[in-house]
């Protein structure tokens, strides 16, 4: 039995296609392997440490952070339902959020004051600002972008966040309060419903809030079907984070015994840390979620023989160039998938190696938030089928000159070089655009 579950999950599950499963059923096992690949990724990225670091820039930045938030309020009016939010949102905390206000009323005085000028304003707003650029950093590490936001864009988006987080925050609180007033007025028969309403309203605001946070922050295209259902996961982990810390508070007396106030510290830490783990690991299911079909196990690619790979780069590299020849917009390796119904894994694979070989080019490379597109890397007048199986097979630094093989200076092992010589020489003939591809 084990052996079979082994199997499924790291064999079978990746070779299910829609017609051998019923829909509904197709469908949970799409989550599984979002799930599977998702934990797999999780683990190989480290990012239990990437949550201690963005942990560490939370607890050094939440104040100004905070501060920066409140004094935003304070100007339209909105400090008590921005303190309310705050405090409920650390209720399994009430001690560090009750320390986290006074900090923030004690830094806010002393800006008004003219206390805190010069070098600590300075230090307290980077400390602000690049909390927000680490948070984005580790997003874009997950998406696997590497274009960064420029300067104006930077400065446009943290504005706006610091600006639209207050009315967000009090729009929250105004639904809570909604809901609440709701169902005080309703009649009692439909109360256990409104009550059910009401008890799941954080949870769904936080879902959406996470929802909001996976489609914004990664610095590329991110389609909003492939942040849903893990910003509700994501949303629904952080409720029972907080429940599951309000019901060990029985624990935490004791350990306040020996800490004593100093208590509030440590456990706000831990806190921080797993709810970092959760939202991390929610972007490792939204990337894995849209890029599904790319990050299937590539084990099963080695069933390809070399031939039938160079057939099917052969086939690709056809489209690529009839599509630039007609002076179309490049293709992408869905749409390469719906002419070829070739597995988009394999795909992505076998373009990866021509785009090595510096066959093709990934147009994404140039552009923001645009899908891989790949283009022709040599004039396609020359692009022939032998230059291309010769630069596929001559990939690598490695030379068998290095070990000094005399053997292969051999009359026979030169003969065998002459005949690929000659073998290459019969494809170079053959253009890859005049390759019937309709």
């Amino acid at each position: 039995m084990l052996n079979r579950v082994i199997r499924y999950f790291s064999y079978d599950i990746w070779r299910q296609k829609k017609d051998d499963i019923p829909a509904p059923l197709f469908f949970l096992v799409n989550i599984l392997k979002t799930l599977v690949l998702a934990v797999r990724a999780f683990v190989d990225a480290r990012i239990t440490q990437r949550a201690a670091a963005l942990s560490f820039s939370t607890i050094l930045a939440i104040v100004p952070v905070v501060a920066v938030v409140f004094g935003i309020a304070r100007g339209f009016g909105f400090s008590r339902y921005i303190e309310e939010w705050f405090t409920d949102l650390l209720s399994s905390q009430p001690q560090a959020a009750e320390i986290i206000i006074g900090f923030v009323n004690s830094y806010l005085v002393n800006v008004k004051n003219g206390v805190i000028l010069g070098i600590g304003a300075v230090v307290m707003l980077y400390t602000a600002i690049m909390l927000i650029s680490n948070i984005e950093g580790t997003f874009n590490d997950i998406w696997k972008v590497t274009n960064s936001r420029g300067w104006t864009s930077t400065i446009i988006d943290y504005v706006a966040f610091f600006v639209l987080l207050p009315f967000a925050i009090i729009l929250m609180s105004g639904i809570n309060i909604l809901m609440s007033a709701v169902n005080n007025q309703l009649s009692e028969y439909a109360a256990p419903m409104e009550k059910f309403m009401v008890a799941i309203t954080p949870c769904v605001v936080m879902s959406l809030l996470f929802i909001v946070i996976y489609k914004v922050m990664p610095n590329t295209r991110v389609k909003f079907s492939s942040v849903v259902w893990p910003g509700i996961l994501a949303g629904v982990a952080m409720q029972i984070l907080q429940m599951v810390y309000i019901h060990l508070q029985l624990w935490a007396t004791s350990y306040n015994a020996i800490y004593g106030s100093f208590a509030a510290l440590p456990l706000f830490m831990l806190w921080v840390q797993f709810s970092w783990i959760i939202c991390l690991f929610g972007v490792h299911l939204c990337y894995t979620n849209q890029n599904m079909e790319r990050l299937m196990p590539v084990s099963y690619n080695e069933e390809i023989s070399h031939e039938h790979k160079m057939r099917l780069c052969a086939l690709l590299l056809s489209f690529i160039c009839h599509r630039f020849e007609k002076g179309e917009k490049p293709l992408t390796p869905l749409q390469l998938r719906s002419k070829t119904d070739i597995p988009t894994h394999i795909i992505v694979d076998m373009l990866n190696a021509m785009e090595r070989a510096g066959l093709v080019y990934d147009t994404s490379k140039d552009r923001k938030e645009t899908e891989q597109a790949y283009l022709p890397s040599i004039d396609i007048s020359n692009m022939t089928v032998g230059r291309m199986v010769e630069k596929l097979e001559n990939g690598g630094n490695w030379s068998l000159d290095e070990v000094g093989l005399d053997a292969l200076a051999k009359s026979h092992w030169l003969r065998i070089q002459q005949i690929r010589e000659e073998y290459l020489k019969s494809l170079a003939e053959v253009r890859v655009v005049d390759l019937e591809i309709e």
